[in-house]
């Protein structure tokens, strides 16, 4: 069986939540079973959210997750929080542009990706999330990289001018990931 859960995690308002739908929507684009379980402070704008995706063969049975097998985190207190929780083995993709600690698990694979500094290069300061996102989905193939693009476009459908802008960061960040996966592969 095949399955992908992940906790995005970060503080409202980088779109943690926003891209965790996107990963659910094109998960069912590919006939998969999936969960999107948002968790978020009364705060919402500046305060930690997060939310768990499960992709999935079979039937979710549960939209919480103990041990993720990956975790995307955006900031420092959501490494803080949910390192200790990623299964042995796991994915850790960690914003390296706020984040200024190394992970303290070695038994787990890392993706260091500069979102915030990525972003910004392409213009898009806000587009910190689908880079991060992009890392997540270039470096296990969750999803596919087009059904995603699809699902990017049709969520930015109404503000064409941010269409082509997260198409880009995305796809810098699946450069990232793929990059650290076909390091792996050759290691």
């Amino acid at each position: 069986m095949a399955q992908h859960d992940v906790v995005i995690a970060g503080f409202g308002g980088q779109g943690v939540l926003l891209v965790g739908k996107m990963l659910a929507y094109a998960g069912m684009r590919e006939n998969k079973e999936v969960s999107w379980f948002p968790s978020y402070g009364p705060e919402m704008r500046g305060g930690t959210c997060n939310c768990t995706v499960i992709i999935s063969d079979r039937p979710v049975g549960s939209p919480v997750v103990q041990h993720p097998s990956a975790i995307i985190v955006l900031n420092l207190p959501s490494l803080d929080k949910f390192e200790p929780l990623l299964r042995s083995g796991g994915l850790l993709c960690v914003n390296t542009s706020l984040i200024h600690r190394q992970p303290r698990r070695d038994d787990v694979r890392v993706v260091a990706v500069p979102a915030n500094d990525i972003a910004i290069e392409l213009a898009n300061p806000r587009g910190a999330n689908m880079v991060a996102l992009g890392a997540y989905v270039g470096s296990t193939g969750a999803v596919s990289e087009g059904v995603l693009e699809e699902v990017i476009q049709e969520t930015f459908a109404a503000k064409p001018g941010l269409v082509e802008a997260n198409l880009q960061a995305f796809r810098r960040g699946v450069e990232v990931g793929r990059a650290v996966r076909e390091q792996e592969v050759t290691s």
